[in-house]
């Protein structure tokens, strides 16, 4: 069973919608002087980087008061 019958079968959706939009993603340059997470944090946060540190919180980002 690959991947998506397995996720309509679960959760009775499918795994993309109908018509799924593109998008495009930016991310900016980091300065050198950008403030950086210690290299054990940044790897459990996947970037080192302050700034881009966007933590998912199921349809919320931030700190979770969204």
């Amino acid at each position: 069973m690959d991947m998506t019958e397995m996720i309509r079968q679960q959760y009775g959706i499918p795994a993309l919608p109908e018509n799924p939009v593109s998008a495009m993603a930016y991310v900016p340059f980091q300065q050198e002087e950008s403030k950086t997470f210690p290299p054990d944090q940044g790897f459990v946060l996947g970037t080192m980087f302050y700034d881009l540190n966007k933590p998912f919180f199921g349809g919320k980002c931030g700190d979770g008061n969204d």
